[in-house]
């Protein structure tokens, strides 16, 4: 590899895998359905691939480092890049076979960190040391078998792993495609953790005060008291919360199907996506179709709600990620667009 491979192909490599890499781990947590799993498998397999184009840049750089001599101011940033790429990689591969640290942050959220502190410090690396890609960097055929070659060596690494994990029984293989860890047996409140996203934090909500708000594209707007909910029709569906912090629980959950919600209120024909919003400001839309198949939950395990879990009520969509289950629902608004806004309240919440 040393032969063919051209130093500036290999840097321009490394930089698009980064950046597929990022961009896969952030878009991996939106999937929640099995039939994603393929997307993980990628994002694991290249990112194995990275480990061989690391080592080969390594060894082509390793006087520059350990020559304090030749050092240069950009040298420092070189030193720090590799490091986190060290630091993502070495927490993905941990966290998909030991699964460890189990608290927070655990090993999902220090992945997540180095993935981000990579792609910072790459961007300060590209910013010094540019170098425009040029046709004889990588027009020789040998070099694209090269790096073909380093994605099937990926992809071996990633069946070794997998396979691994399953003949010593590690704690990997007990993970969900999406790569949560199992929580935990039993059920009800106590069966799985409360995690709050970002700043959200609100007082417990008062049953008795608390009204939800049904607006928005629709002919008859309604609120609606926490004891109304109980005299509509029940709904009990078993659901699997997936948070992307790195733990999953399967529950029994008990509430008001949107279907029915919307019913009362009779959305317009131009009606598109549901946004759910909380107390908090968050907020998240689904599909119309979507929507009206997921629950307002009241009960879990057959417990009413605690506040840390988002009562009195809170959004189940199955098939979605935890932190689009939406806590402490305050207003259903139907829509006729999409709501783009919501990539941002999900930020600004509080």
């Amino acid at each position: 590899m040393k032969s063919t491979l051209h130093p500036r192909a290999v840097d321009w490599a490394l930089f698009l895998l980064v950046a597929f890499e990022f961009c896969t781990g952030l878009g991996s947590f939106l999937i929640g359905r099995p039939e994603g799993r393929i997307f993980f498998i990628i994002h694991s397999i290249v990112g194995l691939s990275l480990i061989l184009l690391v080592v080969w840049k390594f060894r082509r750089v390793q006087r520059r480092v350990t020559e304090p001599q030749r050092w240069q101011p950009a040298t420092l940033v070189s030193v720090l890049t590799a490091v986190a790429v060290l630091a993502t990689i070495g927490t993905g591969i941990f966290w998909v076979t030991v699964q460890r640290p189990i608290a927070y942050p655990n090993g999902m959220i220090l992945h997540t960190t180095a993935a981000i502190v990579l792609v910072l410090c790459y961007l300060w690396h590209l910013w010094l040391r540019f170098k425009p890609l040029r046709r004889q960097d990588f027009q020789d055929r040998r070099t694209a078998m090269r790096f073909f070659s380093l994605f099937v060596l990926g992809g071996l690494l990633w069946s070794v792993q997998a396979t691994a994990n399953q003949r010593f029984k590690l704690p990997g293989a007990q993970r969900r495609f999406t790569g949560s860890r199992w929580s935990g047996a039993g059920e009800g409140n106590r069966a799985f953790p409360i995690t709050m996203w970002m700043f959200d934090n609100p007082a417990p909500l008062d049953r008795a005060s608390w009204r939800l708000q049904i607006r928005g594209a629709v002919t008859q707007p309604l609120a609606l008291r926490y004891a109304d909910l109980g005299n509509l029709p029940q709904t009990t569906q078993s659901a699997t919360l997936d948070c992307t912090g790195g733990w999953f629980s399967t529950q029994s959950w008990r509430g008001v199907a949107i279907g029915d919600l919307l019913a009362l209120v009779n959305p317009q024909a131009d009606a598109v996506a549901v946004s759910f919003q909380s107390v908090t400001g968050y907020r998240w839309s689904l599909p119309l179709a979507e929507a009206q198949q997921a629950i307002l939950a009241t009960h879990v395990g057959g417990e009413a709600l605690e506040h840390g879990h988002g009562a009195p009520v809170r959004l189940v969509a199955p098939g979605r990620r935890g932190f689009q289950w939406v806590k402490w629902v305050t207003t259903i608004e139907v829509l006729t667009k999409a709501d783009i806004g919501q990539w941002a309240a999900i930020f600004l919440s509080r």
